[in-house]
């Protein structure tokens, strides 16, 4: 990789132009109620009222005839909320969210985060991203890393302690960079062999130990297409719990190379403003010909029509 030398980048953007967002997991959060989480008393007395989220060994939530939110009350399952995990509240109303092999009823559907994010309302989406991250967390954490004990899961579901040396684990969460990468009208797209015919987005990569986010975005373009990424502006983060990720979205500025691929990538490409137009417009009528782009839920779709745009204002 070239040695890192980024620039300072002031980008002005057009008066009109949009407000980069728009993407799924992020509307309408929860509370979280940290303090919560250590109070036994309040979470078995929140329960009662609660709304709970289903999740099956998939990863999928409950939900019902019309792909909504399957409507679980405690009082059917009594009891207290035990190893469920408390997701937070709102408007005075706790979240939780269990193991579907924990409870003896059967949902008329189950559907994944993906459709989810484009059935459900969006504070029941974003906490179903929640729900999922932590059920992911917990299925791959019951021994101790240590000294390979079982872990007994404690503060609302955040905490797994051991019980033979006594050593806390916590969630975890696996930060990667995600970037639109531009050179003089043009936007760097690549893609990989497994994804859908015509199917193209912008580059990501995982931050390694050691390593500034900035150094990441750098790294991952020039190892990937061999493109010397000049300069980083950061634009914006989701959560992406497929299956423990953090998408930290940047635009990036980048010299003029020819991409080069060698494994990670199928093929990258440079993309004209017209180009990318026409692949965005290809979500309400496909003409059977160019690229598509990642769905609109993604912040990788809302880092490419943020560039769009600002290259039309």
């Amino acid at each position: 990789m070239p040695g890192l030398c980024l620039h300072a980048w002031r980008m002005f953007d057009a008066p009109n132009l949009p407000p980069f967002g728009g993407f799924a997991f992020i509307g309408e959060p929860l509370d979280r109620a940290d303090a919560m989480r250590v109070d036994d008393a309040a979470l078995a007395a929140a329960w009662d009222t609660a709304c709970l989220l289903l999740l099956d060994d998939q990863g999928r939530a409950a939900a019902n005839e019309d792909g909504q939110p399957f409507a679980l009350s405690p009082a059917d399952l009594g009891g207290g909320p035990g190893a469920a995990v408390f997701l937070g509240q709102s408007e005075g109303r706790a979240w939780f969210s269990l193991e579907a092999s924990t409870v003896p009823v059967s949902a008329p559907r189950w559907i994944d985060l993906r459709e989810a994010a484009l059935l459900w309302p969006a504070q029941a989406a974003t906490a179903f991203s929640h729900a999922r991250g932590m059920a992911y967390w917990h299925a791959r954490c019951r021994f101790c890393g240590v000294c390979g004990a079982a872990l007994a899961f404690t503060r609302g579901g955040y905490l797994a302690r051991c019980g033979q040396c006594s050593t806390e684990h916590y969630p975890r969460v696996d930060p990667a960079v995600i970037m639109a990468v531009e050179c003089e009208g043009h936007l760097l797209l690549g893609r990989q062999k497994s994804w859908a015919p015509r199917r193209w987005s912008v580059l990501a990569g995982f931050v390694e130990p050691g390593e500034s986010l900035e150094q990441t975005v750098v790294r991952e373009a020039w190892e990937e297409t061999r493109v010397r990424v000049r300069a980083v502006r950061y634009m914006g983060s989701q959560p992406w719990p497929f299956p423990g990720a953090l998408m930290l979205g940047f635009a990036a500025r980048a010299e003029q190379d020819p991409p080069e691929v060698d494994g990670e990538l199928e093929d990258a490409r440079w993309f004209t403003v017209a180009e990318i137009g026409a692949a965005i417009a290809r979500d309400a009528e496909d003409d059977g010909e160019g690229i598509r782009l990642s769905p609109p839920i993604s912040i990788s779709r809302s880092l490419i029509e943020h560039w769009y745009h600002r290259q039309r204002g």
